[in-house]
């Protein structure tokens, strides 16, 4: 690029262009430097200048009478003077190509905003959908952690374990009890329920001294270990079929029991 300068700053076509000597091709290729290159421009200015000091520099002043009659002559002649309109240049190509350069830069900011308004969205749902999955991970966590309790508890050495099994009525039934007195806690494991009629549920009771206490309704499709209350002195349990709503226990509806173990020796 220097060399390239260098060769153009030696051609003398900017001496030419200052002088006004320079052909219409070589005047836009002068000008073309001047715009591109501050040293061109520099030296123009420079060449200017001096052009403006050398012809002040070898005026003459025109004598009086001289001016005086070059105004008797034109006072004399009656032809009118026609004015000459002030040349204008054509717009260089450069100025042009500079404003094609600036719609198009336009045009590349808008669609540049319009991606990144899209990015700005795409990003959002991003951030939905992490937030989202830790609110399931959050919540798998708890999960987790009941099961971890449940399982502690089933191993602790003070958990007893009773399996009831069904009789006649129910033979599929199995279902697996956990009793902790120190912990005064009680579980279920619901192993298989047969499926009954729409109408009617599985419920568990607890056996009083004087009374039977209902601990709940069975659900057949739920096979989670289950907390069922604890009973204090309670001397068994039982599963019974009931119709829908039905609070009171009768032994013939019972399908499963089992005696607890006398927890107070």
């Amino acid at each position: 690029m220097e060399k390239k300068l260098h060769t153009f700053l030696q051609s003398g076509l900017l001496d030419k262009y200052v002088l006004d000597e320079t052909s219409a091709s070589e005047s836009l290729k002068v000008e073309h430097y001047i715009q591109t290159y501050p040293e061109v421009e520099q030296e123009y200015l420079r060449l200017q200048d001096n052009l403006e000091i050398l012809a002040k520099a070898h005026s003459v002043e025109a004598p009086q009478f001289i001016l005086d009659n070059i105004l008797d002559d034109v006072e004399e002649d009656a032809t009118p003077i026609i004015k000459v309109k002030p040349f204008r240049r054509k717009t260089p190509w450069y100025s042009i190509a500079a404003s094609i350069i600036a719609l198009v830069f336009a045009g590349s900011t808008l669609l540049m905003y319009q991606q990144n308004q899209l990015l700005l969205k795409e990003n959002q749902v991003v951030v939905d959908e992490i937030f989202d999955l830790r609110s399931d991970i959050d919540e798998n966590n708890k999960r987790l952690d009941d099961v971890m309790r449940k399982f502690m508890k089933l191993k602790n050495t003070e958990t007893e374990k009773y399996v009831l099994r069904g009789n006649e009525r129910a033979k599929d039934l199995k279902t697996v009890a956990y009793i902790n007195a120190v912990d005064k806690t009680s579980m279920i494991d619901v192993i298989s329920l047969p499926q009954l009629p729409k109408n009617h549920t599985y419920q568990i009771w607890a056996e009083m001294q004087d009374r039977m206490v209902n601990l709940g309704i069975l659900d057949p499709s739920e096979r989670e270990l289950q907390s069922i209350p604890y009973m204090e002195d309670a001397l068994g349990l039982s599963i019974t079929i009931e119709p829908s709503g039905n609070k009171d226990n009768t032994s013939e509806s019972a399908v499963a029991e089992i005696e607890l173990k006398n927890r107070n020796n």
